[in-house]
C-alpha cells in the first residue's frame, strides 16, 4: 500500500508534464471540396501579413508548413491550387497554488503573538505562507488552406498548446505544432 502512495505523486507529475507538452488539434473543412485535385500551393501574403507574431516565428511556421506540404507530395507554385494562410492567438495562464498552511509555524495571519488572540500580523501560530504563482503562455496556431481559384477557405487546422520561452526549444515546438496540425490533412488521411 505504501508503494501506491509513493507512485501517485509521480503519476501526477508525469501527467502534468505530458499535458503541458502536447498539442491539441482540431480541424474543419468543406465537405464538397475535392482535396484530391489540389497538387500545388503558395503562401497567401495578405493573410500571413496580418498574423500578429514576430517575423522570426512567422518564418519558422511557414518553413514548417512548407516542409509538411512538400512531404505530402505538393509542389510550390506561382499558379497554385491552394493558398496557405496562418493566424495566431495567445493567452496568458496564471496558476495560483495555496497549499502551504498549517499550525505551529512562522507566518502571516496568526491568532496573536502566542497563537491565540486578536493580533493579525507576523507571529507564531496558525497561518499560511505566500501562494506559489506560475505563469505560462498557451498559443493557438490556425493553418488555413484556401481554394486559389475561388479564394475560399476549404480546410482549417487549429493547434493549441503551451509555448516554450526557451529559444532553443522554440523552433522544435513550432515544428511540433505544424506537424500535428498537418497530420489531419487531407481529411480522412489519418484513418
Amino acid at each position: 500500500m505504501k508503494n501506491v502512495f509513493k507512485t501517485i505523486p509521480l503519476l501526477v507529475i508525469l501527467f502534468v508534464v505530458t499535458s503541458c507538452s502536447s498539442v491539441r488539434v482540431a480541424t474543419d473543412y468543406d465537405k464538397n471540396a475535392d482535396f484530391g485535385a489540389y497538387k500545388t500551393f503558395a503562401f497567401f501574403k495578405n493573410g500571413i501579413d496580418k498574423a500578429e507574431i514576430n517575423d522570426l516565428d512567422k518564418r519558422r511556421i511557414l518553413r514548417a508548413i512548407e516542409t509538411e506540404l512538400l512531404a505530402k507530395g505538393f509542389t510550390k507554385s506561382e499558379n497554385p491550387d491552394l493558398l496557405v494562410s496562418i493566424f495566431t492567438k495567445s493567452n496568458q495562464r496564471v496558476d495560483v497554488y495555496n497549499n502551504n498552511w498549517g499550525m505551529g509555524g512562522w507566518g502571516w495571519g496568526g491568532f496573536g503573538p502566542w497563537g491565540m488572540g486578536g493580533f493579525y500580523g507576523p507571529g507564531w501560530g496558525w497561518g499560511w505562507n505566500q501562494p506559489n504563482v506560475s505563469t505560462s503562455t498557451e498559443g493557438v496556431l490556425f493553418v488555413d488552406l484556401l481554394d486559389a481559384n475561388k479564394i475560399e477557405l476549404v480546410w482549417q487546422g487549429m493547434g493549441s498548446g503551451f509555448l516554450s520561452r526557451n529559444m532553443e526549444q522554440k523552433e522544435e515546438r513550432i515544428k511540433e505544432f505544424v506537424s500535428k496540425i498537418m497530420e489531419k490533412y487531407p481529411p480522412g488521411a489519418q484513418q
